[in-house]
This record gives C-alpha cells, sequence and structure tokens, in this order.
C-alpha cells in the first residue's frame, strides 16, 4: 500500500481488527440506499492486538481465516482501519495550490504537523476547502493524515496472510463517521450542517473521540482508556478474573445518574452492586474528564464552534448501563446512541448476526462503505 485511502476502491467488504474481535461486513447498493448482505464476528487471541497495533501478525491472520470461514461474507478485497497512537489526522491550512502541486509538497510540509518521521511513515491528504483571509491571500483547508510504515506493514501481512486482497487503509475514526451519519464530500455528510457533533466510539482497547464539523471529521484523538479499563477496575477492586468482572459490568453497569438507585440483576449477590458501580463510578469520571480535555482542546483552536451540544456514542464499551446519562451531565451535551444501521439495511443471512452486535458493528460497517465511494 503506498497511502491510505479515503474511500474510492471497488471494495465493499470491511474488516475490523479490534483488541479483543475481529468483525467483517459486506454492503452493497440498494437502491438509494445500502444493503448489509453479510457480517460475521470472531474472538481474538489476548495480546495479539494492543491499543489499536497488531502486535502478533500470526494470530491475527489466524483469526481472519476463522472469520472467513465462520461468517457469510464472500470476497477477497478488503477494506480495513487504523486507529492508534501511531496515527496522526491533522487539519492544516496551506497556501492554495493545485492538487497535482499539493501531491509533491505536502511530503516537505507535513513535517512540520506530525511528530513522526516523514520518512517513516505513509501520508494521504484530502482537501477540504479554500477560502481567502482578510488580507485577500488565498488558502486552502487540508486533512493530513500520517501513519507509522512498521504498524501499517503488520496489518497488510496480517490480511494479506489470510489470502485476502487489501484495497484500502481507512482511519477508523472517519468509518465511524460514515456509517453513524452518511455519505458525502469530501468524507462525510452530515445532518448537523454547519453545527459541530462529538462522536465517541469506546471498543474494548481504546476509545476514538472524533468532532465532525460541517459534515467534516476535523478533529480526532485516540485514548486508551476503553472497555477494558472499566472491567479491569472490577477485577483490581473485588479480586476476580477478567471475564468475572466483565460479565459483572454488563449485568450490574451503574447506577441511575440522577437518583443513585439502581436494580440488582437477577441472579446476582446485592452485596456486590456497590462495590462494582463504585469501581465503575471512578473509571467513568476519569474517562469524562479524558473526553472533556480533548473536546475543549478542539475548541480553543476554532474560531466557528463555541460548544460541542450532541454527541453520538457507539462501541461495544458503549454497553455499559446508564453510561450515556453520566457522560450527558458530565460533559452537559445531549448524548445519543449511534446507530450503525442509518444507513444500511441488513438482509436476512445477516440480521441476526449484527443485530447481536449492533454496538460493535459500527467501524466494519463503515469501512465497507466507504469501499463503495467511487
Amino acid at each position: 500500500m503506498g497511502s491510505i485511502s479515503f474511500g474510492g476502491s471497488s471494495a465493499a467488504i470491511g474488516l475490523d481488527i479490534g483488541t479483543d474481535h475481529i468483525r467483517v461486513a459486506q454492503v452493497k447498493p440498494a437502491g438509494a440506499g445500502f444493503e448489509l448482505s453479510g457480517y460475521g464476528r470472531v474472538d481474538i487471541p489476548m495480546g495479539a492486538v494492543v491499543e489499536g497495533e497488531i502486535v502478533d501478525v500470526d494470530a491475527v491472520t489466524s483469526a481472519i481465516k476463522e472469520l472467513q470461514r465462520r461468517s457469510n461474507v464472500r470476497g477477497k478485497n478488503v477494506a480495513i482501519g487504523v486507529a492508534n497512537q501511531k496515527v496522526i489526522v491533522r487539519l492544516i491550512d496551506l497556501p492554495y495550490m493545485e492538487r497535482t502541486e499539493l501531491e509533491g509538497a505536502i511530503q516537505y510540509q507535513a513535517q512540520d504537523y506530525i511528530p513522526m518521521a516523514v520518512e517513516e511513515s505513509i501520508l494521504d491528504f484530502q482537501i477540504i476547502g479554500d477560502y481567502m483571509t482578510p488580507s485577500d491571500e488565498h488558502m486552502m483547508e487540508v486533512l493530513l493524515v500520517a501513519a507509522h510504515r512498521d504498524m501499517i506493514g503488520n496489518a497488510v501481512a496480517a490480511v494479506e496472510g489470510a489470502g485476502l486482497k487489501l484495497t484500502q487503509i481507512d482511519v477508523s475514526s472517519f468509518a465511524i463517521v460514515r456509517a453513524l451519519m452518511g455519505m458525502g464530500q469530501p468524507v462525510v455528510a452530515s445532518a448537523d450542517e454547519g453545527a459541530a457533533v462529538g462522536v465517541i466510539h469506546i471498543s474494548s482497547g481504546i476509545t476514538n473521540i472524533t468532532v465532525v464539523e460541517r459534515g467534516v471529521p476535523r478533529f480526532n484523538r485516540i485514548s486508551s482508556l476503553a472497555g477494558n479499563q472499566f472491567t479491569q477496575a472490577i477485577a483490581n477492586v473485588m479480586n476476580l478474573t477478567f471475564d468475572e468482572a466483565e460479565a459483572l459490568k454488563l449485568q450490574v453497569g451503574l447506577p441511575d445518574v440522577e437518583s443513585g438507585m439502581s436494580d440488582v440483576p437477577e441472579g446476582i449477590d446485592p452485596s456486590l452492586v456497590q462495590p462494582v458501580q463504585e469501581s465503575l463510578e471512578r473509571e467513568v469520571n476519569k474517562f469524562i474528564a479524558e473526553v472533556r480535555r480533548s473536546l475543549d482542546y478542539y475548541l480553543t483552536q476554532t474560531a466557528q464552534v463555541r460548544t460541542i451540544q450532541r454527541i453520538l456514542l457507539t462501541g461495544s464499551g458503549a454497553q455499559l448501563k446508564n453510561l450515556a446519562g453520566y457522560l450527558e451531565k458530565g460533559l452537559q451535551a445531549k448524548v445519543e446512541i449511534g446507530d450503525p444501521l442509518a444507513y444500511v439495511k441488513p438482509v436476512s443471512g445477516s440480521q441476526q448476526a449484527v443485530t447481536s452486535d449492533s454496538y460493535g458493528s459500527v467501524v466494519a460497517i463503515g469501512l465497507a462503505m466507504g469501499g463503495l465511494q467511487s
């Protein structure tokens, strides 16, 4: 792969390589919309992917092969997403130039904006728009993406080792926004034109924090505070295995943020509820502070938007009971659960598989949607 793509290949299969699972989605055009013709998910060995980066190529390759056997997705051309600390997304302003000229200039300009050596990176860019300054200087906004070459190399090796053809590497945050808010130009289109919307995608290993303004993902930050950290906090306090703590986390959840009350789930010892919820509350408060810092940083960098009043919440970690209410109160914004099926309709063969994994399916669906862009 010579570059990271913002879309444009003929691939209609999205492959999401996560910390705990690998997911695959196949999307096809259907009239004015799209249909989800195939979907699947398999577990991945613990430690094979750490904070969004593949560290055990062979284990990931084996899991992809297992997914091919078990899912109803057929095809060799796939798009994958990358989301980790070795992927940098920057919105930069440059003097106006034609695209062909920018292609050459970006190699020299990029070093001023990314905290990694250009020669060790794969670069791509998207021209967002152009404008005139008060002094009549013609400028352009460019969305710059840089990814560490070795990290991309591991992803390519894992996919190609499973006998698949990698046609597109996307930024996972772009795929998330595409699935939740639709496709358009240059990257996504939004029903919230002129407004900034926060998108928080909590997976098991990482959290993607994105701000979409005027239809464009203009800010992205990766945090290691995610679902597994919530689980581990319970395991540490209560001396449980990770799997036992995960089950308790999902069954008990957080108390109601306003009343502080919570129902004791059937089959759960009532004495376990309080320590579980206290552990979760401590972690969620840290998480809210992390998100707030990210959103506040974005707001200091833009003159057009003063507040972010709407947030879409998604990802497997968003299943935590009452989490949306805590985020809404802590961030002073309306929090909605994002719908990964807002723009795709599952067919009968994929309906059950995607419904049982609706919170976690958004990246794979968005990657497949991106593969259909012409």
